[in-house]
């Protein structure tokens, strides 16, 4: 995914590159100043949102004590880059992975991230668009390193909003594999029982 780095201290710009276009609000800091933060983005379906408010977590953390936002980090934002209900299981390889689970579920690819989703799911991959709202990291902490989580108890404002209109050339820009497949049951209880790092995402929506 493109990304430009500008300070704005006055004005909203607004600016397109390709498909893509970038809002750049006032008070913007540079994340290129604080270069050992994190970069953190919120992915939705709905456009023009100007202020996030915290909500119950959807799921259950022992560290999450009330209403908070959510945000992922850069280095996973991949497994948000789809339509909201898309099932999907992702995972990648961690320090304590094995390598017979690495040659079983990597062997064949160079990514070093692997999404899978249903066949059906293809078309509205494609004619989905999606916005990326980037936050200004100060706020949040880290609640689950293997999935990128981060929360914060406080309203957060978007600092920049990347339109994505192209999804499978945003997924693919990426170091990512990404595999269509007729069912996702078998691969999900597979790479659950494996020493992969994965998030299991919309499951409920998938096909049995």
């Amino acid at each position: 995914m493109m990304a430009i780095t500008v300070i704005c201290m006055q004005e909203t710009h607004v600016m397109r590159l390709g498909r893509k276009t970038y809002f750049h609000f006032k008070n913007f800091v540079s994340l290129a100043m604080r270069p050992t933060v994190p970069r953190l983005f919120h992915i939705s379906e709905q456009p023009g949102i100007s202020i996030f408010t915290p909500r119950p977590s959807p799921s259950h953390f022992d560290n999450v004590t009330g209403d908070v936002v959510f945000a992922i980090s850069d280095q996973l934002l991949h497994n948000y880059l789809l339509p909201r209900d898309c099932p999907r299981v992702t995972f990648y390889a961690g320090k304590n992975t094995t390598d017979n689970d690495k040659n079983q579920f990597m062997g064949n690819t160079t990514a070093h991230y692997v999404i899978a989703v249903e066949n059906g799911w293809y078309q509205q991959i494609r004619d989905t668009t999606l916005f990326c709202y980037e936050f200004a990291p100060d706020d949040f902490m880290l609640i689950d390193e293997c999935a990128g989580y981060y929360v914060s108890y406080n309203p957060a404002s978007p600092i920049a909003i990347t339109v994505i209109d192209d999804i499978m050339g945003a997924l693919l820009s990426r170091n990512i594999e990404l595999r269509f497949m007729p069912s996702l049951i078998d691969i999900a209880a597979a790479v659950r029982n494996s020493s992969l790092r994965f998030s299991l995402i919309r499951m409920r929506n998938a096909k049995e």
